[in-house]
């Protein structure tokens, strides 16, 4: 720190706060500490009988917290994201769309390896919505080494350490199985609830076909939707490994490339996941109809967005696989999901 006189001292960064008092009126902070000196604060400051500050003793490769916070921002800012005004060196990262956070969690760690930096986000490949806040950031002191934050640049130059994949609108072929639906001996419970997931996301179904548990048949009503221009097959029941439960057989008939089927996740092991001709087809287990979040709300996403799942991503699902079926569920904010 050094002392200047209040004239001297536009420009500089104020080191400390200075009180206003009104006797009986007002007694609080008039300025605050970091606060760049204006030309029209000077008045200000000597009304309030300051005739000299203290100010930050500046050297060229110090930078202060507002505009270090901009510049961190700015560089781990990817598609689909804007930035808040900075305060007290905190800049949030706002979700420009609806789509999928993707964080290149490599890079997120170098940097948060770097003295003096903050990067923190929310978990990856969560589904979000415009204006939610993805991410905030800041610097710890109030000035900081220029230096510092080229390393930052240099790290996150020409690459997306946060960004937001915006959700693509798809026409979804929904094939429903069992003898039971076929046959009228119960309602199907499935449609509803894939209908009104898939129009979560801006998409729509546009077609239902119900079939028994036959496995041909399973696999000519998948043709027929494709055929009719879906771009997205989601196949419901018969997902187990009973006798009856042919829809894993239907699904590998169509030719598919078969991901996985299966998943480490609790409730929707019995997952299956393929694609046929770059047209994903997920075969839905029974839980989906009764759970309010399961494996399907953790893939819809990356099907969403356009984003190809594999099958080293569905063997990370694993940790935090596990929902804890909460009174109240609170997904995408919760732990169920977080191994990818």
């Amino acid at each position: 720190m050094k002392t200047v006189k209040v004239e001297d001292a536009v420009g500089m960064v104020l080191c400390h706060d200075i009180t206003k008092i009104v006797p009986g009126e007002f007694k609080g902070r008039a300025f605050k500490k970091g606060h760049i000196i204006r030309e029209e604060d000077i008045p200000v400051l000597l009304s309030l009988g300051k005739d000299h500050v203290y100010v930050w003793d500046m050297n060229s490769d110090d930078v202060h917290e507002n505009e270090a916070g901009i510049r961190l921002a700015q560089a781990v800012r990817g598609a689909g994201i804007s930035l808040t005004e900075p305060s007290e060196g905190k800049v949030q990262l706002i979700a420009e769309h609806d789509g999928m956070i993707t964080i290149d969690e490599e890079l997120l760690y170098q940097i948060n390896l770097i003295d003096d930096m903050v990067v923190g986000t929310r978990n990856n490949y969560r589904p979000v919505k415009k204006g939610d806040v993805v991410a905030g950031v800041r610097v710890i002191p109030l000035m900081i080494n220029n230096e510092k934050l080229k390393q930052v640049e240099e790290i996150a130059e020409g690459k997306e350490v946060i960004s937001i994949l915006p959700f693509k609108e798809h026409k979804v072929g929904s094939v429903v199985t069992g003898n039971e639906v076929y046959y009228g001996r119960i309602n199907d419970r499935f449609s509803p609830v894939i209908r009104k997931k898939v129009e979560d996301y801006g998409s729509e179904v546009i077609g239902e076909i119900i079939v028994p548990d036959d496995a041909d048949q399973i696999a000519a009503a998948i043709k027929k939707l494709i055929t009719q221009g879906a771009n997205l097959i989601l196949a419901s029941g018969g997902m187990s490994v009973d006798p009856d439960d042919v829809t894993p057989s239907g699904i590998r008939q169509t030719g598919a490339e078969i991901i996985s089927y299966g998943a480490p996740v609790l409730p929707g092991a019995m997952m299956m996941i393929a694609y046929l001709d770059g047209i994903p087809i997920l075969g839905l287990p029974g839980c989906v109809m009764y759970h309010k979040t399961t494996v399907f709300d953790l893939l819809l996403p990356f099907v969403m967005s356009g984003h190809k799942i594999t099958r080293p991503m569905i063997a990370r699902l694993g940790l935090g696989g596990l929902c804890l079926n909460c009174e109240e569920c609170r997904y995408p904010n919760c732990s169920f999901g977080t191994g990818f």
